[in-house]
């Protein structure tokens, strides 16, 4: 990265915290108890703080995602093995999703449990669940594939 950049992102990062720093003083100034008992205060020292942050993280989002997309754009290999591992992780995801079980969650007494009732939410729950466990069982075969190959190389 060159020096002129380097130096307006130097900039642009300080001016950010600075307006951070000084809501904050805001809110520690008024006191915690204030702002949780006065809708008034909230509106006018905590809702500019969450607005600022909300639009910090939007802007944010926005650049990762468009420069990560930039890049695939310009790298027609690194797109096409992105669209090689969105692919694998939709296979596993249906694999997951046909896994689920979509049975109302029930406690240990057997009593379904209030907004635990079978259908599309508990199946997707479910296959929330499940997925998470394949890419955990297929990061740790990564891990020690990886931990036995050095092994013997060595």
């Amino acid at each position: 990265m060159n020096t002129q950049l380097s130096k307006i992102l130097s900039i642009i990062t300080g001016i950010i915290s600075l307006v951070a720093i000084f809501f904050l003083v805001r809110i520690i100034m008024v006191g915690d108890d204030v702002v949780k008992e006065s809708l008034e205060v909230q509106n006018s020292i905590v809702s500019p703080y969450i607005y600022f942050a909300k639009s910090i993280l939007i802007v944010t989002t926005i650049f990762a995602v468009g420069f990560s997309l930039w890049n695939l754009i310009k790298h027609p290999k690194a797109l096409k093995k992105a669209l090689i591992s969105v692919g694998v992780l939709a296979v596993l995801l249906a694999i997951a999703y046909a896994m689920a079980d979509d049975a109302a969650t029930l406690s240990s007494s057997g009593n379904v449990l209030k907004d635990g009732e079978a259908g599309s939410t508990s199946k997707w729950v479910s296959t929330g669940i499940t997925y998470s466990m394949i890419l955990g069982t297929v990061a740790l075969l990564g891990v020690l594939w990886d931990f036995v190959k050095s092994l013997v190389s060595k």
